[in-house]
């Protein structure tokens, strides 16, 4: 269910989403099933950033880049570079 077949330890995942509210202006703006979906005020524009933001990603729900459209993690931050929104997806 969601992030807990992932981690089922809640509290991280409001810690990590609170610390990108005070970073990058995220609000939740969706929850389904197995989803996580946010606004983005202000996300990374320089690759370097975003490099370390898709390590912080990677951490938070691997199979956004396992499972998800980009090959590799570096293909994943230049998709962040600019980016008003992420999407959170557990499998």
């Amino acid at each position: 269910m969601g992030p807990a077949n992932y981690d089922n330890d809640t509290g991280t995942f409001a810690a990590v989403v609170r610390d990108w509210e005070d970073r990058f202006g995220v609000r939740v703006v969706g929850v389904g099933f197995s989803t996580l979906h946010l606004s983005v005020a202000t996300p990374p524009s320089r690759l370097e950033d975003a490099r370390a933001v898709a390590a912080e990603h990677f951490a938070f729900c691997p199979d956004n880049i396992w499972q998800g459209p980009h090959p590799d993690l570096a293909s994943y931050a230049e998709g962040l570079i600019d980016l008003n929104c992420w999407d959170f997806w557990w499998d």
